[in-house]
């Protein structure tokens, strides 16, 4: 649902190719059974059975916000600087000059805190122009969480006296939250930075004999609490990736899987329980791999060549073939000074064996867009 949903994707406006609009209205996180949904319904559950006053849950939980938002949104509410780099059309989905795939679920924050909520949850599937590998996907799910307290409740006159009791309800409330999931972990908190959020945390935990960063969080903003229409209030957000806890937890070894209709993929969490306390944790055991086929491509390209959009055009012809995309070589001419790059496509389905003319087919085409679209020369 939203005011923006009926937007057109791809209009004049647009960088919105199709395989990236077909993704729209999935919602993985909604569909009963899907790594994704269980991993938000266990957060969901910890909230409700942790957080309750007179026995009713205090978080709310929201997960059916259009995709669509104003840039004002995404970037201005939640005071994201004029020439920020998350704003560039090389690393955002543009639908029109005033429009955006959200690209992380905090574009909702002021919006849901004007509707009058304090304490909430928000979950959905966010977008962005980024990388061809293993981990990285155009399109991906993130759950959000924030809590708002008056200073009246705080006992407290100013942030700066709010900031400490926030802080602590905050690091409580992740740890358990954390804990919940992943069981008797260590954790560790270690200082960052983001725009919305002053101080600002990442959570880590040492899982599978490694550090794991599981969530960024911190105390928001005063400006964004009053961009809210809140004054007097101090309050803390968090947000997480759904698919790194999920292949972290099931160990599920390509995020491509997540949108499999397989059932050797789908089969294999219809036993998950309500939360992972409950039994032992699902472990994704992976079906046949099929082989992998490496094209490489050689090219000059201009000054303002930039591999996101290398890395659309490759998906924009190849879908969820494409595994990865690894640049092998660079060199500036000593003599011309032009500049080239040479990349590795590596294709595979997860499903089946790719034929030679298919792999051929895709592999020209790509090279073909890459000429009319990016303004490369093959070498």
């Amino acid at each position: 649902t939203g005011k923006h949903a009926d937007i057109p994707l791809m209009g004049e406006e647009s960088n919105i190719i199709p395989t990236v609009a077909e993704k729209l209205g999935r919602s993985l996180h909604n569909k009963q059974h899907h790594p994704l949904q269980i991993i938000k319904s266990w957060i969901v559950h910890h909230f409700n059975t942790h957080h309750v006053q007179d026995g009713k849950p205090i978080f709310q939980s929201v997960d059916d916000l259009s995709p669509v938002v104003a840039t004002s949104q995404c970037f201005d509410d939640l005071l994201t600087p004029t020439d920020h780099v998350s704003r560039s059309r090389n690393d955002t989905y543009y639908v029109d000059n005033h429009h955006v795939l959200r690209s992380h679920m905090t574009a909702h924050q002021t919006t849901l805190l004007r509707e009058g909520m304090r304490q909430f949850l928000f979950t959905g599937d966010v977008y962005r122009r980024d990388a061809v590998d293993a981990c990285h996907y155009f399109c991906f799910h993130q759950m959000d969480g924030v809590r708002v307290l008056s200073w009246e409740e705080l006992g407290v006159t100013k942030h700066e006296e709010a900031v400490q009791f926030v802080m602590e309800d905050l690091k409580k409330t992740l740890t358990g939250m954390v804990a919940a999931i992943f069981g008797k972990v260590q954790m560790r908190w270690v200082e960052s930075y983001f725009p919305f959020t002053d101080p600002s945390l990442e959570l880590e935990i040492f899982f599978n004999d490694e550090w794991l960063e599981v969530l960024g969080c911190g105390v928001m903003r005063q400006k964004i609490l009053q961009n809210g229409g809140l004054d007097r209030h101090t309050g803390w957000a968090f947000g997480l990736g759904l698919e790194r806890l999920a292949m972290v937890l099931f160990d599920i070894p390509d995020i491509r899987l997540f949108w499999s209709s397989d059932e050797r993929f789908t089969s294999q969490f219809l036993k998950a329980k309500s939360s992972p306390q409950e039994g032992d944790c699902i472990k994704f055991v992976p079906f046949s791999k099929y082989p992998i086929c490496y094209k490489d491509v050689s090219f000059w390209h201009p000054s303002d060549f930039h591999e996101n959009n290398l890395s659309e055009v490759v998906r924009g012809v190849a879908g969820d073939l494409v595994e990865d995309l690894k640049m092998v070589s660079s060199f500036v001419h000593p003599k011309t000074g032009r500049s080239s790059r040479c990349y590795r496509v590596s294709y595979r389905s997860m499903e089946r064996t790719l034929t030679n003319e298919e792999v051929d087919a895709m592999q020209q085409s790509v090279i073909e867009n890459m000429v009319t679209k990016l303004g490369v020369e093959l070498r």
